[in-house]
């Protein structure tokens, strides 16, 4: 069977009436789903979505697709399909694109990419380890220790460094998702590959739904089998095991799990939801980008289940998301060094880290497999991946600057005393070392105000105004021009929140008025706003102008002040100084006089705008 006989999925209208007419609303699947608390049992979202009047099917995308709905249904209801074909209709009708989504998107181009991706396969081999993109980002040392494991049973076992692209399947991008997937089952076919071994559950499930003439385990059930085999140190003690959500039903997988866990000399104590009924950790399905408070409901259950104890996962990503609430241990941590795992001491890296680990990962296995036959991915989504590639880059550059600027002392001299020698023994230069400083400091997130004072300072009322507006500016317009140009997908996936969303869409609509609002009334961060600013719709002549012209109160009124404090420091006050501090007292009142006027305007207490 080849991924095209599989291509066109149960059509939308079947699956809204299969579920309209099995579904009896019981009630029981909502007692630990907030999503259908929300929206109603499936039989209803059904019938609800057969009436054509308006319905665009976009709240699909809050539900995680974890079928939990499905486990305890006693009508044998499967709700999952439907809601994934109501994420489908959404994107063709061109209201499912949400750019909440562009990070993970993105996150999948990357790892589709012929800089991110390698096939190593030996003279021979029939059989492929498929590690998949967030193992080798956040575990680059047990990944490979893993395939040694494997190569000494299976010799002839080959590599693949690519990426499943279940992000576009099950956000709807159903076209994209059969063209990658399936340009990889092809290849795969060609080279007499047989047999894929996984260790990322979704990689696991995507195989075994569109490659069944694969014959795919999990590396977990192949370890499991090796019964008798020392692979690693042992250790004592209780902990839970949280089963991934997307291969729930499938028991031998389960079993394995607890066969390892056991081998390493834990003891397993089950909890309420585990094995089918298993809870979905919060990351499912990109639930968390566009209903946090969902994702972040599964997150707390699961925690409470957990009671404190160690929780061990054989999902990176799942790992992930509960290790910010609980001690999680990922299976492989396990496997490899119980003791170290258990107490959440096992080496486990973050972004950008792991876009680095990916690829010396490849280096690794290129320089030491030597394999019959090779290839890096080359698709349609090279040119995306490429400009993602660019961006990661720069943006280590950006860190590397900001830690090399530390480490060298620089920023010892944004103390004013300091910043006032070290620009005034430039002389006549001055003025142009002043503005180049302050036009970087945004973009390496260095507070500005010192410098500010330092412009008074030095420069006096008039000029200290005119070269720190300038250089303020110009800093604000270099760190908007990055966050646009060169770390987009990178900074797209930091700032997924309501209110950063909130922000884009007020751009969006208002324009140069937002951008306005947010330099008088500062609600949000200056440094990272400028970034920020930089993925809205908003034109950069608009955005430099407005920015130019609201950011001229504030800096006329710390610039009087800071002019004032030589006089105050030989002992006289001088009229600038009371100027000075009157005008930061009105610039500080701006948010105040705001937030006043728009409870006014509402008839009840003072609301956030933005």
């Amino acid at each position: 069977m080849t991924i095209q006989a599989l291509k066109t999925p149960t059509s939308l209208q079947s699956a809204l009436k299969q579920v309209a007419e099995q579904c009896t609303s019981c009630g029981i699947c909502q007692k630990s789903c907030s999503f259908l608390q929300t929206y109603g049992t499936p039989g209803q979202v059904a019938m609800a979505a057969e009436n054509p009047d308006g319905n665009d099917f976009t709240a699909a995308f809050e539900c995680s697709l974890c079928a939990l709905c499905s486990a305890v249904c006693p009508e044998q209801v499967e709700p999952r399909a439907m809601f994934l074909e109501m994420r489908r209709e959404a994107v063709q009708g061109g209201v499912g694109n949400y750019p909440e989504h562009s990070g993970l998107l993105g996150y999948e181009r990357t790892g589709t990419s012929r800089r991110f991706t390698w096939y190593g396969l030996p003279q021979g081999c029939d059989t492929i380890f498929f590690p998949g993109c967030t193992l080798t980002g956040t575990r680059p040392k047990q990944t490979k220790k893993i395939f040694a494991l494997l190569r000494e049973s299976i010799p002839t076992i080959g590599i693949v460094l690519d990426c499943c692209t279940k992000p576009s399947h099950d956000l709807g991008r159903q076209d994209r998702f059969l063209s990658m997937f399936g340009e990889m089952l092809t290849y795969l076919r060609t080279q007499g590959i047989t047999r894929v071994l996984t260790a990322c559950p979704n990689c696991h499930t995507v195989f075994r739904t569109y490659a069944p003439e694969l014959a795919t385990e999990t590396i977990y059930e192949v370890l499991a089998a090796q019964n008798g085999r020392d692979i690693g140190a042992k250790t004592s003690g209780t902990v839970v095991v949280h089963d991934s959500c997307v291969v729930r039903f499938d028991t031998a997988i389960h079993d394995a799990v607890r066969k390892l866990v056991a081998s390493a000399g834990l003891t397993v104590a089950e909890m309420p939801h585990s094995g089918v009924r298993t809870f979905c950790c919060g990351e499912g399905a990109g639930v968390a980008a566009r209903a946090s408070h969902f994702a972040d409901a599964w997150c707390e259950m699961r925690q409470a289940e957990a009671a404190d104890r160690p929780i061990v996962t054989y999902c990176a990503g799942c790992a992930h998301r509960l290790a910010s609430r609980s001690t999680v241990g990922h299976l492989v941590d396990i496997v490899l060094d119980p003791e170290q795992a258990v107490s959440g001491e096992a080496p486990v890296s973050a972004a950008p880290l792991t876009y680095l680990n990916r690829l010396l990962v490849k280096r690794h296995f290129r320089l030491t497999m030597h394999p019959c036959t090779s290839r890096e991915r080359t698709s349609m989504a090279e040119k995306g991946a490429f400009r993602l590639a660019k961006p990661i880059l720069l943006l280590c550059m950006v860190v590397i600057a900001v830690i090399a600027s530390r480490l060298a002392g620089v920023s010892e001299y944004l103390e004013p005393e300091r910043l006032r020698a070290f620009i005034s023994s430039y002389g006549p230069l001055a003025p142009a070392v002043y503005m180049m400083v302050y036009a970087l400091a945004p973009s390496l997130f260095l507070p500005g105000l010192p410098i500010t004072i330092v412009g008074g300072v030095i420069f006096g009322p008039f000029w200290g105004v005119v070269y720190t507006i300038t250089g303020a500016t110009a800093g604000a317009c270099v760190a908007f021009l990055i966050s646009r140009y060169a770390t987009r997908g990178i900074i797209e996936t930091r700032l997924t929140g309501s209110r950063w969303r909130r922000l884009e869409s007020e751009v969006e609509k208002h324009g140069w008025k937002v951008v306005a609002f947010t330099r008088l009334v500062p609600l949000f961060p200056f440094n990272l706003l400028n970034y920020a600013l930089g993925l809205t719709k908003i034109s950069f002549v608009e955005y430099a102008l407005t920015t130019f012209i609201c950011m001229l109160p504030a800096c006329i009124a710390f610039i009087v002040f800071s002019s004032s404090l030589l006089d105050l420091l030989r002992g006289r006050i001088s009229g600038s100084l009371f100027l000075g501090i009157l005008l930061i007292v009105l610039v500080s009142l701006i948010p105040l006089g705001y937030r006043r006027w728009a409870a006014r305007k509402k008839g009840s207490s003072p609301a956030e705008p933005v």
